[in-house]
């Protein structure tokens, strides 16, 4: 009987709901026997405590929130696998929500993260985020987050991220030894601090040689990728290489590229930052240099773990890249 409440045990053996409750939890001044029959009927009954009420009244719901701007990219559905897999080592279960790239969106979730009392809360910004008033509230009553992914510039949070300069150095280090020369680089939006971090080790690692031309194009979305690329190649000097700061970003690329039928890696060159999952979809396979969703939400629980049994003080911890060879370079 899944219904079965601590009122039904007291009826059946005639004694009060608190006898029955103090049996359950071994309580030292409930008898040995009254003990014994407590749980013996609780167990033919199918007795089962009502977690979500002893989670309230303790405090902890054992739930933790962790914010997206889409479940649809493959990067966040991998973050989201590690961080469930964790989750459910540590008796947690996961609460997620979509921001849809939409600040007032996010800002909502956070309103029912904290009505719902969530023990704590991952989140990824969305792009247009810029004030992160709405995450001090969650501090202000004790809920801890960390941040993953795209974070705030704000160091008093816990922020997770993918070594954005490392990631990028790797690509630009890639493209030099296949000796590229006119390179198109599209980075996603220009605000983000991923976008910053990623853009300046990669034009830095380039100012070493002045002979390659490099065109830095941004796009917030896999159209205007599209678009960007069809331009630069409609240009009487057409980029040899193109590097793509994501997938998304890569998809439009790719999209332009079938539509102007230009073969990789003969006519020209691509590599990308990416979990994996899209460079594979192409023939041939994109060089791309991992940006591993799945350890980001392994390092990300890790650390949440720590925030939850009392280490508080902000951290900002990187998950180490690396260079996956395709056929496309």
């Amino acid at each position: 009987m899944a219904n079965t409440t601590l009122k039904k045990i007291a009826q059946v053996l005639d004694i009060s709901i608190s006898t029955v409750s103090r049996a359950l939890k071994n309580h030292p001044d409930i008898s040995a026997a009254t003990k014994q029959k407590v749980m013996e009927l609780a167990e033919t009954l199918d007795y089962e405590p009502n977690e979500m009420a002893v989670n309230l009244r303790s405090k902890n719901t054992k739930v933790i929130g962790v914010m997206i701007p889409s479940i649809t990219n493959n990067f966040y559905d991998s973050f989201i696998a590690a961080a469930e897999e964790e989750a459910r080592k540590a008796g947690y279960s996961l609460m997620i929500l979509q921001s849809g790239d939409d600040p007032a969106a996010e800002k909502e979730n956070l309103k029912l993260y904290r009505k719902s009392r969530v023990s704590a809360v991952f989140a990824c910004l969305s792009h247009e985020t810029t004030d992160v008033a709405s995450y001090y509230k969650l501090k202000e009553v004790d809920i801890p987050v960390v941040f993953f992914d795209k974070v705030p510039d704000d160091h008093s949070f816990s922020r997770i991220c993918i070594a954005d300069e490392d990631a990028a150095v790797l690509a630009a280090k890639a493209l030099i030894e296949k000796g590229k020369k006119n390179i198109l680089a599209i980075f996603g939006n220009s605000q983000l601090s991923i976008t910053k971090r990623r853009l300046k080790a990669f034009t830095d690692f380039f100012e070493q040689d002045k002979k390659i031309k490099l065109t830095v194009e941004y796009a917030r979305s896999s159209s205007q990728a599209e678009e960007k690329t069809t331009h630069q190649f409609q240009s009487k000097e057409k980029p040899d290489a193109v590097f793509c700061m994501s997938d998304e970003i890569l998809t439009g690329v790719m999209k332009s590229f079938q539509k102007l039928k230009i073969s990789l890696p003969e006519n020209c060159g691509v590599i990308a930052l990416s979990d994996g999952f899209f460079p594979k979809l192409y023939y041939p396979e994109i060089t791309y240099v991992e940006t591993s969703g799945y350890q980001l939400g392994k390092l990300a629980f890790e650390r949440m773990l720590q925030c939850l049994n009392g280490d508080k003080d902000p951290k900002e911890l990187f998950v180490t890249p690396s260079l996956v060879n395709g056929g496309s370079l």
